[in-house]
């Protein structure tokens, strides 16, 4: 299998981190590949027509993205019903954190192309407050509802703890710690794991 993105988007960098923690991190290639917000990458548009990263093209030569249905093929491919339970109810709880965890990278690689990627003189204040108070809430959020789920390894908790690296390296200065021990206590233990260590942002 080949994986097609750079590890500096938390979408690609969440489909590593399953890879490893369903024991296939030796069976997936990284082929690194960037994007802008206005050039199309031919290579990725060649796989997927929304031209996105990630994508990951199977063994069969078929194209899967995004970074959801990824995460489930693997876990399927391996076998692993643990990340992504059968039981219905935990089943949803799990989808719906990682669908919050998802939910919180889509805002702050919002707020970083708002920030660093468009040009000065088209940045739109209120856009850029609307993704921060976004990524304020779903912090809280994972603060205060979220520990017993974000304690177990599931596909929410590797999005939640990915993303809030990404924060962090891209954000340094929306300091999503502060004030909520609980969610940092969480991602110090979760950044920790092999999984997360094998798959450094920019690599």
């Amino acid at each position: 299998m080949r994986l097609y993105g750079d590890m500096l988007s938390p979408f690609v960098r969440m489909c590593f981190v399953t890879a490893h923690e369903v024991g296939l991190g030796d069976k997936v290639i990284h082929e690194k590949e960037s994007v802008t917000p206005t050039a199309p990458n031919p290579r990725l548009v060649a796989l997927s027509p929304i031209g996105k990263v990630p994508v990951l093209e199977t063994d069969h030569g078929h194209a899967v993205y995004d970074s959801r249905v990824i995460m489930e093929y693997l876990c399927h491919v391996a076998g692993n019903k643990a990340l992504i339970p059968d039981d219905g109810v935990k089943r949803f709880r799990v989808l719906t954190l990682q669908a919050l965890g998802l939910g919180l990278g889509d805002a702050a690689v919002g707020l970083r192309y708002e920030t660093a990627a468009r040009p000065t003189a088209l940045h739109w204040p209120e856009w850029s407050a609307r993704l921060k108070a976004r990524i304020a809430a779903a912090c809280d959020e994972l603060e205060s509802k979220w520990e017993s789920s974000l304690a177990e390894v599931n596909a929410g908790s590797i999005a939640v703890g990915v993303v809030l690296s990404y924060v962090g390296y891209r954000l340094p200065d929306l300091r999503w710690q502060d004030g909520r021990p609980r969610l940092a206590a969480f991602h110090a233990g979760f950044a920790s794991r092999d999984s997360m260590l094998k798959t450094p942002i920019g690599t």
